[in-house]
């Protein structure tokens, strides 16, 4: 069985907005609704990816009202691993506004984020691993075609 992982909130939203329905972040979605893997989720990243949904940009490109975004979060809520981040943390991550990424990696060792940002790909924690949406495909056989 794959590790628990923290989706990042790039892969949301591009798992939204892509056209390809067979593209990773889209199945990385379509799994996290299907309850097809294990994923983190924590009340600093729930805030995070409404905010991000929120945003007069990304609402126009989406086109979700405010209900359908709160009945996606809601489904994502009841399939995830609700875990509070650790309090404290010694590393910090290349940009601290990716500090609570970092806090909910370590307060369930094993886990892994999915990220396609490229900064927190090449810098990951010394306590865990960062992999591609590409790459996390790979690892969990039910996202798999």
């Amino acid at each position: 069985m794959a590790p628990p992982a923290v989706i990042d909130t790039n892969v949301l939203i591009a798992g939204l907005l892509a056209r390809d329905p067979q593209s990773p972040p889209v199945r990385i979605v379509d799994g996290m609704l299907a309850r097809n893997f294990r994923y983190l989720l924590s009340l600093p990243l729930l805030v995070e990816y409404r905010s991000v949904l929120l945003r007069a940009r990304i609402r126009q490109l989406h086109g979700l009202g405010d209900a359908e975004i709160d009945g996606l979060l809601e489904a994502l809520v009841a399939n995830a691993l609700l875990q509070e981040p650790i309090p404290t943390l010694d590393e910090d991550p290349p940009d601290p506004g990716d500090r609570h990424l970092w806090l909910l990696l370590g307060a369930r060792p094993g886990a892994l984020l999915v990220t396609g940002d490229t900064a927190l790909l090449r810098n990951p924690p010394s306590f865990a691993s960062v992999v591609s949406p590409a790459t996390f495909i790979g690892l969990t056989s039910n996202l798999t075609p």
